[in-house]
């Protein structure tokens, strides 16, 4: 996602400005409406950094990859790195995004700034277990210090990446 800046919202999770704020904070409210719990700028282990980051109830990950226009996707292809930390990756857009131009193997969410809607469903492509709780525990970890720093003054302070 290409972002001239991130700001945090009150609970210390980054946020993008502009069109990708809308597509952020719709994608968060869907999955919300589903169950999931998210938080967005979750920077992986191997150095990437995934746009929205959600656990179901059962403990599945899924990754979110926000495109707000075509040239942000066509210059941007790390998303296949993100396989080995979720058990299902999709892209959202927005109404205005050629849909074609998303490959068929990911999920795809159409969002706007007051909530979204799954078009295709994402393969799954499930964890191993040592993998799954190594995420799920870095996830609870990096909530928890974003939780402990809100409303805090001052820089922040530098986070642990997802293992």
């Amino acid at each position: 996602m290409s972002i001239v800046s991130l700001v945090a919202n009150s609970l210390g999770d980054p946020v993008p400005n502009g069109r990708a704020a809308d597509i952020v904070r719709g994608v968060q409210r869907m999955l919300a409406e589903l169950g999931l719990a998210s938080l967005t700028e979750v920077t992986l282990a191997n150095g990437r950094r995934a746009d929205v980051m959600a656990v179901s109830p059962k403990g599945e990950i899924a990754i979110v990859e926000v495109k707000s226009c075509l040239q942000d996707f066509r210059v941007d292809q790390k998303w296949p790195e993100y396989a080995p930390y979720c058990d299902r990756f999709y892209f959202a857009i927005d109404c205005d995004f050629p849909k074609e131009r998303i490959p068929e193997s990911c999920g795809l969410l159409v969002c706007d700034g007051f909530g979204g809607a799954v078009l295709r469903e994402a393969e799954a492509a499930l964890l191993p277990g040592a993998r799954r709780k190594a995420v799920t525990l870095s996830f609870a970890r990096l909530a928890a210090a974003r939780l402990m720093r809100a409303g805090e003054r001052g820089p922040a302070a530098a986070e642990p990446a997802i293992d």
